[in-house]
């Protein structure tokens, strides 16, 4: 069930970003946790920082895909090499 899976994800230790895939072919990214709410059909997602919220019916979700991990650097894609 998609919403199993969600709050499976949602409440993962150490928590990693993951990319919902909808039906649509839109696709958003969940980068923090405590910003979605996983409801009965629906899920919601706020916006950091922002009065933005989008409501995203369970049945829409085609996927869930895990994000690769970050080596530290926090934007979660290969590090810039330094140069000496």
């Amino acid at each position: 069930m998609v919403a199993d899976n969600l709050r499976e994800l949602l409440e993962r230790e150490p928590f990693s970003p993951f990319r919902l895939r909808l039906s649509s072919g839109d696709s958003s990214i969940v980068r923090r946790p405590e910003l979605v709410v996983v409801m009965k059909s629906e899920l919601f997602m706020a916006q950091p920082n922002s009065d933005s919220h989008t409501f995203v019916p369970l049945s829409h979700i085609a996927a869930l895909e895990k994000m690769e991990s970050t080596n530290g650097n926090g934007r979660g894609g290969p590090g810039r090499k330094r140069r000496r």
